[in-house]
């Protein structure tokens, strides 16, 4: 008996597994824009009189590529100090791109994120934008220290299949993970990470019911524990 639950501890729990699918969506989320970087300075080394009309490309992609490095370091790093909601906000910036937005408008301006309370929100922020992939707005109302609400809005808004497991069963995350294969093995890793930081911070994340059938039913963040 005891053999075969130190075997299926094994097999669920893979921190390895784990940080090969955080490399592989570091290299995904990030190649794109160090390509485009790069093909502009290559541009510019090549015919030295594009410069001013595309040297203000490669700003712009310089300036959200620090953001999305500075949001990741945040949500992924482990070191995530407290934040106010504005410190909050310029780290979500890392997120936002054209399709999607997100609206901080419905937070206590005064209040403040725990340290784990601001990694945990920062997770299903990131979770959030893969949930509109037909863009749309992510929008984040409460308290900081005590109850957030996320509610998305957008065509095709959809949480990623299995969170809801994920939230209440930890096992089941690190199954998905062991099980994923090929180029797309890190697509849903969003999901099982925001469920295992939920579940090791000891704060609690939730579904609300709707009131319709929508795919997308309001998040409540319970953040006051942390």
């Amino acid at each position: 008996m005891t053999e075969k639950t130190d075997t299926t501890v094994e097999v669920a729990h893979d921190p390895l597994r784990l940080a090969e699918l955080l490399a592989i969506r570091l290299c995904h989320d990030l190649s794109g824009p160090l390509g485009t970087l790069m093909g502009v300075l290559e541009l510019v080394a090549d015919d030295p009189g594009m410069a001013d009309e595309v040297l203000p490309i490669a700003g712009e992609v310089s300036t959200a590529l620090g953001r999305r490095l500075r949001l990741f370091r945040a949500a992924w790093g482990g070191a995530t100090a407290s934040l106010s909601v504005a410190e909050f906000g310029a780290l979500v910036e890392g997120a936002e791109a054209r399709r999607y937005r997100f609206d901080l408008s419905g937070l206590d301006p005064t209040g403040r994120f725990s340290p784990a309370a601001a990694r945990l929100a920062l997770n299903v922020a990131l979770l959030a934008t893969e949930a509109l992939p037909g863009g749309g707005t992510a929008a984040l109302a409460g308290d900081p220290a005590g109850e957030v609400l996320v509610t998305l809005a957008g065509p095709r808004a959809a949480w990623p299949s299995g969170f809801a497991a994920y939230l209440g069963d930890a096992s089941l995350a690190w199954q998905a993970m062991r099980d994923a294969e090929g180029v797309d093995a890190s697509r849903g890793l969003q999901g099982w990470l925001t469920a295992l930081i939920a579940r090791s911070s000891g704060l609690r994340v939730a579904f609300l019911m709707a009131a319709t059938t929508e795919s997308a039913p309001p998040l409540l963040l319970s953040l006051g524990g942390g």
